[in-house]
């Protein structure tokens, strides 16, 4: 019995590992959806495993959901590297709602000036602060500055009650990739 019961409190530590060896595995294979759903699942048995939570955030901006990396903005404040990954997600989630709001009820974002990275969304809001776009209708298109073949199209897309920021990613006139911010 003695030795049951030192089993039972082994359990609880060996299942964070293996959620944690999951999403990694679905992380590294490209499968960033089902790492996103993977994490918002186990995100509450994770609260204090700042690598998970950054992770899963990761693997939500990857996947496009960005709404979903609210709550580990908020999680990530122990350590200098979670920090750096909260502020990263927050200037991305900030830039998302600065466009829809620019975009619906057109605010002038011009001359903002946030901290900036990579990601699809940030140079979009790069380019779009900076004026470098041209307006077709409903939609903003933008060149790419560091490769001429690149161009980019804003819009916003509602469905139903729900409004979202789209963007869409043309290698020369050839759509290569669409995302829906929601």
């Amino acid at each position: 019995m003695k030795r049951l019961a030192s089993l039972l409190t082994l359990v609880p530590l060996l299942l964070p590992a293996s959620d944690s060896s999951e999403l990694y595995r679905l992380y590294q294979n490209g499968q960033y959806i089902q790492a996103c759903n993977t994490g918002v699942k186990e995100l509450h048995r994770h609260q204090d495993d700042e690598r998970f939570i950054s992770l899963y955030a990761f693997a939500c901006l990857e996947a496009d959901r960005i709404d979903r990396l609210a709550l580990p903005i908020v999680m990530l404040k122990n350590s200098p590297e979670a920090r750096k990954n909260a502020t990263y997600f927050t200037a991305i989630l900030l830039q998302k709602s600065l466009l829809l709001n620019a975009l619906e009820e057109h605010v002038p974002i011009t001359g903002l000036n946030l901290p900036t990275s990579d990601h699809l969304l940030s140079r979009v809001f790069d380019l779009y602060s900076a004026n470098q776009f041209v307006k077709n209708g409903d939609t903003y298109v933008f060149s790419d500055p560091k490769n001429a073949r690149r161009s980019y199209q804003l819009f916003l897309q509602r469905t139903g009650h729900s409004l979202n920021l789209g963007i869409t990613e043309y290698y020369d006139t050839i759509l290569t990739k669409q995302h829906i911010y929601r």
